[in-house]
């Protein structure tokens, strides 16, 4: 680090030697969890995890499925949950593997985030105990494939009006899940479409008995198996194939749908609420808005670890455009008969070097998010004030790094020309394979407004609220409150009485 630099927070290797050499920087850039990126990179070189780009539909699904039962034998899935359940609890280190893991096949990437990060992560932070000891260790081994099913047709960003509902039954212990309407229908659902044995369905959650009054608690999430060993669908289940895409087309997404399906009352991951045998309902949150959205922030690093992907994307396609501008050559230089490399050009440049120091920028923006996440999810005591600026920055950098990632690689296909448009070279697969990004784990344009949202209400917190009309404004500062709104109301008076003369 040069004189006078404080060590990042992240723990970034600060003890690198002044030699500039490529492991030097390397070692700096890889951080504070630079063995799992080495771990990754050693997996991923293997030819079965090679990017393809001429295979039909099914070939492509068959060929991901294989890499993810392999990558089910190395250690990277079980980083991700604790060790009393067989892990290895680097959550941390789980998210730069996964970052380092979007250099290879983006579609073994998306399948391998739904089955460990959304649906094993959503056992483990929404479950309890007996979900763990029952599913967790086979989600890591990947002999049980599985499904989050949260999207819907009709509810994309909004999970909070989702239409899916699981009625309590008290007569027979049972929830009962149903799509009410066509519009609930569980859409774009990773796995859900061939490999998919059982699914984290969300859905309104319903109580009552004939001695009770019906009540509704909000959104929760059920277990739900959705096919037989066989493959077939459970009774009252419906699948449907989403069909080929723009890109990601290794992965099997599907259409979900639910007719009156029975699933026993322990199937409720019940972490944040629970229902009793009588049909009681309990939770240690009481208020349902604020249950609500403590139950979406422990999901939180799926929208980290697709931010880190994008990023990785970008690095590989101007990995390729830079190094293709340095060997290709176009018009003679002035008095000379050799032709100068195109990136001796300015205009080049400025097109590719503005976006690599953008995403070397971005790069350790992404550390200290994943740093953050780390030390959240790694403290059982966080305060809900830690949570709330993680998801604000979860938000922030995972949009600015998905549209990042999709103005970069568009700028390294045009600069490489024709070579560009050539799926041998990759950039077609990236442009089209990370193009969903920009929506998916959240609509890049909600998340910024959640964003701005959580710096207003920080603000409202840092300052106070305003005088109520007729009281003197009782800021402590009155000056610094004057110019963000709190104005005194004789000097309200004051002003309006020099505005008119």
């Amino acid at each position: 680090m040069p004189p006078g630099v404080p060590p990042f927070r992240t723990g970034i290797c600060t003890s690198v030697t002044a030699e500039p050499t490529v492991d030097a920087l390397r070692q700096f850039l890889d951080g504070r969890w630079g063995w799992a990126r080495d771990e990754a990179r050693q997996t991923f070189q293997q030819p079965l995890f090679a990017p393809v780009y001429d295979l039909d539909i099914d070939q492509h699904r068959e060929r991901v499925l294989e890499q993810a039962k392999a990558l089910a034998d190395t250690p990277g899935p079980r980083l991700l949950f604790p060790k009393e359940l067989g892990g290895d609890g680097e959550i941390g280190a789980a998210v730069t593997a996964f970052e380092t893991q979007a250099m290879a096949d983006l579609s073994l990437l998306v399948k391998g985030g739904v089955q460990w990060g959304l649906f094993g992560g959503a056992i483990l932070h929404l479950g309890t105990q007996r979900h763990h000891e029952r599913y967790i260790a086979d989600v890591m081994s990947l002999r049980l494939p599985g499904c989050f099913a949260m999207t819907e047709t009709g509810h994309g960003s909004d999970v909070q009006s989702i239409g899916t509902t699981a009625t309590y039954d008290a007569e027979t212990d049972e929830f009962v899940v149903n799509t009410p309407t066509d519009s609930a229908v569980k859409d774009y659902i990773g796995n859900a479409a061939r490999d998919g044995r059982m699914a984290v369905v969300f859905a309104q959650l319903i109580t009552g008995s004939p001695t009770q009054e019906t009540q509704r608690h909000g959104v929760h999430a059920l277990l739900v198996p959705i096919r037989e060993s066989d493959g077939s669908p459970c009774p009252g289940v419906s699948i449907e194939d989403c069909g080929h895409k723009m890109g990601l087309n290794g992965v099997d997404n599907g259409r979900l749908a639910f007719h009156e399906v029975r699933v026993p009352r322990d199937a409720l991951l019940d972490r944040y609420g629970t229902v009793a045998e009588d049909g009681t309902y309990t939770s240690p949150i009481e208020n349902e808005t604020r249950r609500f959205f403590t139950m979406l922030g422990t999901l939180v690093q799926g929208r980290v670890s697709v931010s880190g992907a994008a990023l990785s994307a970008s690095k590989v396609a101007l990995a390729i455009a830079i190094r293709y501008a340095l060997v290709r050559t176009q018009f003679h230089a002035p008095d000379s008969d050799d032709e100068v490399t195109i990136l001796d050009y300015t205009q080049h440049q400025r097109r590719l070097l503005p976006a690599l120091a953008t995403t070397y920028a971005l790069h350790f923006a992404q550390e200290e998010l994943v740093a953050q996440l780390h030390e959240v999810f790694s403290n059982p005591d966080a305060d809900e004030l830690a949570r709330r600026q993680l998801e604000m920055l979860a938000a922030g950098v995972k949009s600015t790094n998905t549209w990042h990632a999709t103005s970069t690689i568009q700028t390294c296909r045009e600069a490489c020309g024709g070579a560009g448009y050539l799926s041998v070279n990759r950039l077609p697969q990236l442009k089209a394979d990370t193009d969903v990004f920009t929506t998916f784990e959240g609509d890049n344009t909600v998340l910024m407004q959640l964003v701005a949202k959580t710096l207003l209400t920080n603000f409202r917190d840092e300052f106070g609220a305003p005088a109520r009309p007729g009281r003197r404004c009782q800021h402590p500062r009155p000056r610094l409150a004057a110019r963000h709104g709190h104005v005194p109301r004789e000097a309200r008076a004051r002003r309006r009485h020099q505005t008119h003369a």
